[in-house]
């Protein structure tokens, strides 16, 4: 599985795609930050922003786009900035016909560190290892956007597999049956 992860932003976003499947090694195949100027007009930061993720997303073909969900903060201004950046990433994947997955921040420092509230260091020291990377991805938003990508591929999959459970066991006419082994498909 492909995924690429966004960490939203209007002044930084962090774009990276990380391979692999869950109980297996994964790896990085690329990073990078998109930054805007604050002094460039909102249209024109908005548009250097889906360049980046249009492209991002034809290049690297991913199976699924996941961005961090946007979360309220006291500074309204930056929460604006961030939801608009979010929106952008989701329409590249759309675009596309790549599905769309979002992640709170505590989801994915639970799932990178083992602790909701790991700050940054934790949460890049955890992507460095993870990745087998000499370097740790820098700025902050880069080891954010793989962390993402960590998430989706060690919690995402077992979340899309348990929903699709429940719809197969809900599906009227259907009998359930018996689990299958895991690993197996019907």
């Amino acid at each position: 599985m492909r995924v690429l992860g966004v960490d939203p932003g209007l002044t930084r976003c962090g774009i990276g795609v990380v391979q692999g499947s869950a109980g297996r090694a994964l790896s990085l195949v690329h990073v990078e930050v998109v930054r805007t100027p604050p002094e460039d007009p909102l249209a024109t930061r908005l548009l250097t922003l889906a360049d980046a993720l249009a492209a991002a997303v034809t290049e690297y073909r991913p199976d699924v786009v996941v961005v961090e969900r946007v979360f309220a903060q006291q500074n309204v201004r930056t929460v604006t900035g961030t939801a608009q950046a979010a929106g952008l990433a989701m329409v590249a994947a759309a675009r596309q016909g790549i599905a769309v997955q979002l992640h709170t921040p505590s989801e994915v420092k639970a799932a990178i560190t083992g602790s909701g509230t790991a700050d940054k260091a934790q949460v890049t020291a955890m992507v460095t290892r993870i990745l087998k990377l000499d370097v740790a991805p820098t700025p902050a938003d880069a080891a954010d956007a793989l962390a993402l990508a960590i998430c989706h591929i060690w919690r995402g999959t077992a979340q899309a597999r348990l929903a699709a459970a429940v719809t197969r066991a809900r599906t009227p006419g259907r009998s359930a049956g018996p689990a299958a082994p895991i690993g197996v498909r019907r």
